[in-house]
C-alpha cells in the first residue's frame, strides 16, 4: 500500500493510498463505474435532446430546461425501472448528475478521474488512474512537527536553466530532465501506438493496448520522479532556514512559448506547492513574493533598470551602484529584500505575502 500525503490547508492534509482490490471488490468497484458511464451517457442524451427541442421551436414559445431538477427526474425514473442502476450505491450517481448539472466539463473531467462522492467528513475519494489502479484519499487534521531554529533565512528563484536558484549555493535545485531522459523510450512506444491505430470504433490490438500501457507507465514514472526530487529538495530547504522568501511565480505563460517543454519538464509549480507544504508542516515562515520587475531589481542598492531584460542575458549589471552578479541570483537576494528579510534593503521592498499560520 503506496501512501502520500498532500497539504489541503492550515489545519488538514489528504492522504492518498493504492489499494489493491481482491478480484471481489474490483468487480464491485467497476461496476459502479459503468453505472456512472451510463449514467453519464443519459445526462448527455437528455442535454442533446433539450437541445434540439429548443432549436426547433419558434422564438417567443416555450422552451424546455435540462437542469439539476430534470435530470434527478430522469435518474429516479431510470432506478426505477433498471434493477441493474438500483444496485448500485445511490451516492456516486447522484453527485455525477449534479456535478453535470453544474458544469459539463467538469462533469466529464470527474467521470474520467474518479467516482463522484459527496463531500462529508471522514468520507474518502476514489480514483482510477490510467493504468488501472485504484487510489482511496482521505482528509485528516494535519500533525505540526517543529524542527529547531537555525537563525538562517533563503530567497528563491524559479527558472529554466534551473528549476531553483537561491541565496545558498548549497541548496540551487538544478534541472533534473526526467522527461528529456525518458523521452526516448516514450517516441519508440507512441510510434507502436500509431503504427497500430485501430479504425474509429474498432477495438485496438494486443500489440497497441500493450504500447498505450507502456505510455502510460513511463508518464507516471516521470510524475512521481518529479514529485521525488521536488519534496527531498524541499525537505532540505526547510530543515536549513528559519524564513523562506520564495517567488509566488505562476509560469502559465511558459506555455506558448519555446521554453515550454523544458519548463514543463521543471515541475516548477509542483516543486513550489511542494516547499509551501513542507514549510506549513515544519512550521517555517514562508512569504510569497510577488514577480514583478525581480529581474530588474538590484538587490544591492535597490536601482531598477529602465528596460527588462532579454532572456538571453544571463549577467545583471547595476548601472547605479556597479554591482555584477549572475541574474537569478541576484533576483533571488531581491526575494529577501522584499519579504523585509534583508534588513540592509527593507526600506526599498515591497509588502510580503505571507502564508497564515506559518509565524516561526
Amino acid at each position: 500500500m503506496v501512501t502520500t500525503p498532500m497539504a489541503r490547508d492550515a489545519g488538514h492534509a489528504r492522504w492518498t493510498f493504492r489499494v489493491r482490490a481482491s478480484s471481489t471488490a474490483l468487480a464491485a468497484l467497476m461496476g459502479e463505474w459503468d453505472r456512472c458511464r451510463w449514467i453519464w451517457n443519459e445526462c448527455c442524451a437528455k442535454s442533446k435532446q433539450t437541445h434540439l427541442w429548443n432549436k426547433d421551436r419558434p422564438e417567443g414559445s416555450d422552451k424546455r430546461t435540462c437542469g439539476p431538477a430534470q435530470l434527478d427526474k430522469m435518474l429516479t425514473e431510470a432506478r426505477t425501472k433498471n434493477t441493474w442502476l438500483r444496485e448500485g450505491s445511490s451516492v456516486p450517481q447522484q453527485q455525477l448528475v449534479r456535478d453535470f448539472g453544474k458544469s459539463r466539463s467538469k462533469a466529464q473531467k470527474d467521470m474520467r478521474d474518479r467516482l463522484p462522492m459527496r463531500q462529508r467528513a471522514g468520507m474518502p475519494k476514489w480514483k482510477k488512474d490510467s493504468l488501472g489502479h485504484w487510489y482511496c484519499s482521505f482528509v485528516v487534521p494535519a500533525e505540526v512537527e517543529p524542527l529547531s531554529e537555525t537563525g538562517a533565512v533563503i530567497g528563491i528563484d524559479w527558472g529554466v536553466k534551473e528549476t531553483a536558484t537561491t541565496t545558498s549555493d548549497a541548496h540551487d535545485l538544478p534541472h533534473a530532465e526526467h522527461g528529456k531522459k525518458a523521452q526516448t523510450k516514450l517516441t519508440r512506444y507512441q510510434r507502436m501506438m500509431a503504427r497500430r491505430k485501430p479504425a474509429k470504433g474498432k477495438p485496438g490490438s494486443k500489440g497497441y493496448r500493450w504500447a498505450k500501457k507502456r505510455v502510460a507507465e513511463l508518464h507516471k514514472k516521470v510524475a512521481r520522479q518529479r514529485q521525488d526530487t521536488g519534496r527531498k529538495w524541499a525537505k532540505s530547504v526547510v530543515r536549513d532556514h528559519d524564513s523562506l522568501a520564495v517567488e509566488d511565480f505562476r509560469p502559465k505563460f511558459l506555455a506558448n512559448s519555446t521554453m515550454a517543454r523544458k519548463a514543463a519538464d521543471a515541475a516548477i509549480s509542483a516543486t513550489k506547492t511542494a516547499l509551501i507544504e513542507m514549510g506549513r508542516k515544519h512550521n517555517r515562515t514562508v512569504h510569497l513574493v510577488h514577480p514583478a520587475h525581480t529581474t530588474m531589481d538590484c538587490a544591492q542598492c535597490g536601482a531598477r533598470t529602465k528596460h527588462a531584460l532579454p532572456l538571453s542575458e544571463r549577467t545583471y549589471a547595476c548601472t547605479v551602484c556597479g554591482v555584477v552578479s549572475p541574474r537569478d541570483k541576484n533576483s533571488a537576494h531581491v526575494m529577501l529584500v522584499r519579504a523585509g528579510l534583508n534588513p540592509a534593503g527593507a526600506d526599498r521592498g515591497r509588502p510580503d505575502q505571507a502564508l497564515p499560520g506559518l509565524a516561526a
